[in-house]
């Protein structure tokens, strides 16, 4: 609900009234407890407004009021207009002048045309926050308004001039601090750019560190290859005996040789592996890949790794019919990894393997869960480092080259899924491959061998 309570009225019949409006505005606006900027607005908006409606013809009146509002209280000034002179083109011009600029120094100026061109503008500023004026204060107002003398055209003339000065001291005062902020920025944005050129010229040296990492890492390990590959072969021809007989400690020594040249080999084929990841060499052959299948050819080649006698070995039947797509040999790599790594940390019990189709996000996820060991919170990333193994006694029994983990996390980013892992200390560790359905990298380094149809389909 609104109400309104009078302050002062004043006629409007001369430039004289104009001035007289000009300092009862300002001195009620400082009685209302608003600050000195806000007393220069509503003064100066009231009087052009005044000055409007005195152009228009004697008899206009200046009606001061509170407002209140939602309980929110206003400072009203309602300007009316004789309407003596209304239609007038430079009188209707200068009224309208006057009200464009009230719009700009004060929460609202609204126009009410009235009939016979008398029309009112009210001229509305809300009160400070902090303020609430109460009836008795308001007619304090009113009493000390009645006390306070009214000043000359001369006077009010200066205390304008006097608003002027302080206002463009003001306006100096905040273009020299503009103008130093303008210069710290400039300094600011000179030393983002040198930040900017340093950092892109560590990138660029970080770059050519890894690709040289790279080039070193792929021609050594290709490098090994030949002699690891002699090493295992004539490992192998003596144990098979092309050479004569071996004595039991000869068998154990050259087991001993074939069996590090093995590990040799293996360390350098991830070395490899993650070097042409790393140079973005990698092909990947997108083709329809069945569950059981794969679960079948999987099962099949790490049948030799099962101690039955400690370890189950299951596949879970998956239910998942329809192929996807994606690179079966990759997804064979990683699964075998994970397979390899939960038979060597699981002295007793099962590990289980199984896949879930999610519809709602559409994609296909392998998981491989153990009752090994497991993994503490605190080694759960660890373990994605390269050469980082985690210190227990059957991990300096069953020696691995801290790089097959790593290269399954770069294997799987590849094919556009991820790697997740949950763990606990004594209980087990689940390792999850996560992938959608169909590529969603279609960029041809890394699909260079197939095209997916709309339907999902490999060609």
């Amino acid at each position: 609900m609104s109400t309104a309570r009078r302050i002062l009225s004043i006629g409007l019949d001369s430039d004289q009234d104009v001035v007289l409006v000009r300092q009862r505005a300002r001195q009620i606006s400082a009685l209302l407890g608003f600050s000195q900027q806000d007393q220069v607005r509503i003064g100066t908006a009231v009087s052009e407004v005044a000055r409007g409606a005195c152009h228009q013809g004697p008899g206009g009146r200046a009606l001061f009021q509170l407002r209140e509002n939602e309980g929110r209280q206003h400072f009203e000034v309602l300007v009316s207009g004789a309407g003596a002179r209304a239609g007038d083109p430079e009188t209707e011009s200068l009224r309208e002048l006057a009200i464009v600029t009230a719009h700009r120094l004060v929460d609202a100026c609204e126009v009410d045309p009235g009939e016979a061109g008398a029309s009112t503008v009210t001229v509305r500023k809300a009160l400070p926050r902090h303020e609430h004026v109460t009836s008795a204060r308001l007619a304090e107002i009113g009493a000390r308004l009645a006390d306070s003398p009214v000043s000359n055209p001369a006077h009010e003339l200066q205390l304008q001039n006097q608003e002027l000065l302080a206002t463009l001291a003001e306006l100096r005062e905040r273009q020299d601090d503009l103008l130093s902020l303008t210069r710290e920025l400039e300094d600011t944005n000179r030393g983002i750019v040198a930040l900017y050129a340093e950092i892109e010229d560590k990138a660029e040296r970080l770059r050519l560190a890894d690709e040289m990492k790279s080039r070193f890492l792929s021609n050594t390990s290709h490098e090994l290859r030949t002699p690891l590959s002699s090493i295992r072969a004539l490992a192998q021809l003596l144990l098979d005996r092309m050479d004569g007989d071996l004595t039991d400690e000869q068998e154990r020594q050259v087991t001993f040789i074939a069996k590090a040249a093995s590990d040799l080999s293996e360390l350098v084929n991830d070395l490899l592996d993650l070097a042409k990841i790393e140079a973005g060499r990698v092909e990947t052959h997108v083709e329809p890949v069945v569950v059981e299948n794969l679960f079948r050819a999987l099962k099949g080649m790490l049948r030799p790794l099962v101690d039955e006698a400690r370890v189950e070995l299951i596949f879970e039947p998956s239910g998942i019919g329809k192929p996807f797509c994606s690179d079966e040999g990759k997804i064979s790599q990683i699964l075998r990894n994970f397979i390899s790594n939960a038979l060597k940390f699981t002295e007793q019990g099962s590990v289980l393997v199984f896949a879930a189709h999610d519809t709602e996000a559409d994609t296909i996820a392998f998981a491989v869960a153990d009752t090994g060991i497991g993994i503490s919170s605190d080694n759960l990333q660890l373990i994605f480092e390269e050469f980082s193994q985690i210190e227990h006694p059957l991990q300096r029994r069953s020696k691995g080259t801290g790089l097959g983990l790593p290269l399954c996390r770069k294997l799987a980013e590849l094919l556009g899924g991820r790697v997740d892992v949950s763990s606990t200390v004594g209980v087990g560790s689940t390792f999850t491959l996560t992938l959608p359905r169909t590529p969603t990298n279609t960029s041809p380094n890394t699909w260079p061998h197939a095209t997916i149809d709309p339907a999902g389909t490999a060609s």
